[in-house]
């Protein structure tokens, strides 16, 4: 990364350089007041969309924040949702950063113009971590670089775990995605003040995040708060229906020892409540069995949105969207933790039947596509179908006009084995690629020139809603592979990217 990228890290990723008066602005419930750096980017952290979560509320659909006088300080990241930390190796992998503190409600601006007069493109980010981890107060995604390019970026908080995804009879279901809309809404209020356009908000987000704007994509209370969406590793595909809830709702009151309703949750400790959502999750991966977990059996996933069934928008959600994956997603889970080497045949030939494929006819496909290739490669390349590549397929086949990607950039971390894994992308999407807290994952020496196309493809998306290639259909299936370095081609449009394995998912995903 060049020496000016470098420096302008700005507030909350790197050090804290005013340099100018503090900017304020306004906002419904009062003024506040952030940092300017060097480089003229104002951010304004921790401004609280909705009032803290917490007794009568803590369950509840989230409710407008407590109006102040004066102007509020907004120069330091807000309270996190209450979440358990990753267990190693994926918490160096996984950048994660905790506020303690009850008003976790909040979002965080970054800016090149603040003020009503700069209508800018407006960028909103939510954040991964499989609907239990996760949130926008870390420096890993500082906003600056959109900024610097002329957005005003958005990152927000929402309930996680319990809190908000369980299934609770007398309570409103999918609280965290509540939390979203309400922040959206909150932008769509609000963001002029901050030199942002409403007209004009792109809703990006990663794993979790995307997944989640799959389902607000058919949510008509989200309907006109969101005119783009960049959906990253994750679609419109994972969810829990009301039966399998009530399964994982059942299971976590009888390790808490508490009746499974709002009460009984709200009287457990948020230690013991945070050990034994992490539990759940390691008791789906130990016995897959969907009598026991429903849909959480496939994707070890106890937290999700609760919907009756998938529902793909059409052309009618007047969305504009980008959507894509990493081409080696599950070696997040298999490189690090030693089981790509480990795992064994029948377990992969088990895999593929659960997911729906014949494990002769689509591992044979699988194979001739990777000769000597290991059960533990076979799996990531079967496992990374399922969850993620063929559901943004499904999505961007479902939105005409909508634009594919592929990231396909290897990182060398791991002996080289790591490859183009879960979450790989985002440090290049943020533009952050020095940022110590992705060095885990990407080491210290990824491509710039590689950072300054995805990124400026997000930025022209968000800005244009063009991305800067031909959208995606059935008949060309153009799909933007972004790759670079030793046997990389570049970034550049490829047909129908292995196409004899996305025929295996007809009909099955």
């Amino acid at each position: 990364m060049d020496d000016v990228r470098d420096e302008d890290r700005g507030p909350g990723g790197g050090p804290d350089r005013d340099a100018g008066a503090a900017p304020e602005a306004a906002t419904a419930y009062g003024r506040v007041r952030g940092r300017l750096s060097e480089r003229g980017v104002a951010s304004f952290l921790g401004v609280p969309y909705a009032a803290p979560p917490v007794g009568p509320l803590r369950f509840a659909p989230p409710a407008p924040p407590q109006a102040w006088t004066g102007v509020r300080e907004a120069v330091a990241f807000g309270p996190t949702p209450p979440k358990a930390a990753y267990q190693p190796p994926m918490d160096a992998l996984l950048p994660e950063h905790s506020v303690p503190g009850e008003d976790v409600l909040s979002l965080n601006v970054w800016t090149p113009s603040p003020g009503p007069a700069a209508r800018l493109p407006v960028m909103v980010w939510l954040y991964g971590g499989a609907f239990a981890n996760g949130s926008s107060s870390t420096p890993a995604y500082d906003g600056t670089a959109f900024a610097r390019d002329g957005v005003v970026f958005v990152s927000v908080n929402y309930r996680l775990g319990a809190d908000g995804f369980a299934h609770l009879e007398g309570v409103p279901d999918n609280r965290g995605l509540l939390d979203q809309v309400a922040a959206l809404e909150w932008v769509r209020d609000n963001i002029a003040g901050f030199g942002g356009d409403p007209d004009r908000v792109t809703l990006f987000g990663e794993s979790a995040g995307a997944m989640a704007i799959g389902v607000l994509l058919g949510q008509e209370r989200a309907r006109g708060l969101f005119h783009r969406a960049i959906l990253q590793s994750g679609a419109a595909h994972h969810f829990l229906r009301p039966a399998s809830a009530r399964l994982i709702t059942a299971r976590l009151a009888e390790k808490l020892g508490v009746p499974p309703t709002a009460e009984g949750i709200a009287g457990a400790g948020y230690p013991e409540l945070l050990a034994a959502q992490g539990e759940l999750r390691g008791e789906i991966g130990a016995r897959p069995d969907p009598r026991l977990w429903g849909e959480a059996a496939l994707n070890a996933m106890p937290f999700e949105p609760v919907t009756e069934g998938p529902a793909l928008p059409g052309p009618e959600c007047g969305v504009r969207l980008l959507v894509g994956s990493n081409r080696e997603e599950y070696r997040l889970f298999l490189v690090p933790t030693g089981r790509l080497d480990a795992f064994a045949e029948d377990k992969l030939r088990a895999m593929a039947l659960a997911y729906g494929l014949d494990p002769d006819k689509g591992l044979d496909v699988y194979r001739e596509a990777r000769p000597g290739a290991g059960a533990g490669e076979l799996l990531d390349a079967v496992a990374t179908d399922w969850f993620y590549r063929i559901p943004a397929i499904r999505l961007a086949e479902s939105v005409p006009g909508s634009y594919a990607y592929e990231f396909a950039w290897r990182s060398p971390r791991f002996d080289g084995r790591l490859g183009a894994c879960h979450a790989v992308e985002l440090p290049f999407v943020f533009d952050r690629l020095r940022d110590p807290l992705y060095a885990p994952m990407i080491g210290e020496r990824a491509p710039q020139a590689l950072a300054d196309a995805v990124h400026g493809a997000w930025v022209a998306f968000a800005t244009t809603g063009d991305p800067g290639w031909a959208p995606y259909d059935t008949e060309t299936r153009a799909t933007m592979v972004f790759d670079d370095g030793p046997g990389g081609a570049g970034p550049g449009v490829v047909a129908d990217p292995r196409g004899r394995e996305r025929e295996l998912w007809e009909g099955v995903r």
